[in-house]
């Protein structure tokens, strides 16, 4: 029978690097210590700042963290979209899927009890994955201590360790430069802003495949910017873009056409990219 075995998820996030360190401080301090790991998933995608972030963490944690990668997709977003030719939809990113579950799945073992970052606010993403995974074994200490994702950076801050600048730039999360779990108008401008190439790329992926990440209402897309919208129209019977308006008067918005001034960053969620799939929630439609 296969012994018991924790597993840390860390995701380069303020959340996750807190439970890591309480969870190795209990099981340091039990009379019937278990074998403990400490994993992360590295994404070509991510900010460079994360290995140092990284490396900083294993002397805060007092253990190294095992990188695993996906050598299929050259554990890169891009050639996730390239070879899948699909991006977001409701069940969640391809990218999450394929670099993280996906492997995730062929390395973890029977009896793991895992640790993910999930604070407080999230004990809806505890249930998701608990509805996905059945079997799963879950050690979820943010939440059975009561921890908000702020009471996380109020702990963080204390390690003396400097947030990864994807903090320091304003994301509410450390996720890949262009999270396409995002939707956000406001959030898309940001990464227009700071990430240039990355927002020109994901918007010539967009017209490639024929999709549209960001959501807005189509009302406000129409009454404040009247030219995008009569530019959408007239290139969707030129078969140049779709335009779809849902019944709750949503419309999806490719990149290549949204405005410069459109949304609001400070306003808008986009959820810490996990070790399991799930579609975007909580995400501000303007």
């Amino acid at each position: 029978m296969m012994s018991e075995r924790i597993v840390c998820w860390f995701s380069h996030g303020v959340a996750s690097a807190c439970a890591t360190k309480l969870v190795i401080e209990e099981n340091t301090a039990s009379s019937a210590p278990k074998d403990l790991v400490v994993a992360t998933i590295f994404l070509q995608d991510e900010h460079e700042d994360n290995e140092r972030f990284r490396k900083e963490c294993e002397e805060w944690f007092g253990q190294e963290v095992v990188i695993l990668t996906r050598e299929k997709y050259n554990s890169s977003v891009d050639e996730v979209i390239k070879q899948t030719r699909y991006m977001s939809g409701t069940k969640g990113a391809r990218c999450t899927k394929e670099l993280k579950k996906a492997v995730r799945h062929s390395w973890q073992q029977d009896g793991d009890i895992h640790v993910f970052g999930m604070t407080v606010e999230e004990q809806h993403r505890i249930d998701q994955l608990i509805d996905q995974e059945n079997e799963i074994n879950l050690w979820p200490i943010l939440i059975e201590k009561g921890m908000t994702k702020q009471d996380c950076f109020d702990m963080f801050d204390s390690s003396g360790i400097d947030r990864p600048t994807m903090y320091v730039l304003g994301y509410n999360n450390n996720n890949c430069k262009g999270c396409l779990k995002a939707t956000s108008p406001g959030y898309w401008n940001k990464v227009r802003q700071d990430f240039p190439e990355v927002f020109h790329k994901r918007a010539k992926q967009e017209e490639l495949l024929g999709v549209s990440l960001i959501q807005m209402s189509a009302n406000r897309l129409a009454n404040d910017y009247p030219e995008v919208f009569i530019k959408m129209l007239r290139d969707s019977t030129a078969g140049k873009c779709s335009v779809k308006i849902s019944s709750k008067g949503v419309i999806r918005v490719p990149l290549r056409y949204l405005p410069q001034d459109a949304g609001k960053h400070e306003s808008m969620y986009v959820p810490d990219c996990g070790f399991f799939c799930e579609p975007a929630s909580g995400i501000e439609i303007v």
